[in-house]
């Protein structure tokens, strides 16, 4: 199982939000180019980002420092946030990021996923935010029509490769990861499945790796010291059948 340490991107800094509440943010650092760095020293191979601002408005306003941190580390990068157009995921390639997480687009607009998937195959991932037992959409503030369930089976059915779903409710709350909702969408669906949401301490990580998932996302527990990144990757490597 891969770890892929996140920054939340808002204003150029790198923050948290608590349970997808923008007004419940905090801020970790003003430099996310050092952040990541940081990530490489501990010995990640991966970064997952998220562009905050994006996400709400469908635009990238950070995609300066998501090119930096492309360019500058050997980290595989990860991208998600407001990406509703083929020319919004070229713009991203161009920049240097090897996967592109769309997620309002992919409930909202299914010829462009279409498009997507055609055209840039493994590049594409799609994003699952559960709320209430459905996909979220717009930055977390809106839900759509979509179970999980259904949502992944249609993404399956559409040739995606990558889903990456996240427990909004567990999200930045530090009270541990559903391990249950990660244990039956492994056995259900054929796609590489990454983790998100609640991550919280290193049984977490071993509980994950132990379902052979592809990955998982480890945000808040990272920045305030509840999991230490290197043993993280350690230990993902050491219980997974990967």
């Amino acid at each position: 199982m891969f770890i892929f340490p996140a920054i939340d991107l808002y204003e150029c800094k790198a923050v948290r939000l608590y349970r997808g509440d923008y007004s419940q943010m905090t801020v970790y650092s003003d430099n996310p180019i050092e952040v990541a760095r940081d990530f490489e020293v501990a010995g990640a191979k991966h970064i997952h980002m998220v562009d905050l601002e994006g996400a709400k408005f469908g635009t990238t306003p950070n995609i300066k420092i998501v090119e930096q941190v492309a360019r500058e580390t050997d980290l595989f990068v990860e991208i998600g946030g407001g990406i509703r157009s083929l020319e919004i995921v070229q713009k991203y390639i161009d920049a240097g990021v090897d996967r592109v997480i769309l997620g309002t687009a992919a409930v909202t607009d299914e010829e462009f996923l279409k498009e997507a998937i055609q055209k840039y195959s493994d590049y594409i991932a799609v994003g699952a935010d559960i709320k209430d037992g459905f996909v979220a959409i717009k930055g977390w503030v809106e839900k759509s029509e979509y179970t999980l369930d259904v949502f992944c089976e249609k993404m399956q059915s559409l040739g995606v490769k990558y889903m990456i779903c996240t427990d909004i409710s567990k999200d930045g709350a530090m009270v541990g990861t559903n391990r249950e909702m990660y244990k039956c969408l492994k056995e259900k669906y054929d796609m590489n499945i990454t983790a998100s949401g609640g991550i919280s301490t290193i049984d977490d990580v071993k509980a994950l790796a132990a379902m052979n998932l592809y990955g998982a996302i480890i945000g808040k527990a990272y920045y305030i010291g509840a999991i230490n990144l290197k043993e993280a990757i350690e230990v993902a490597k050491y219980e997974s059948k990967l």
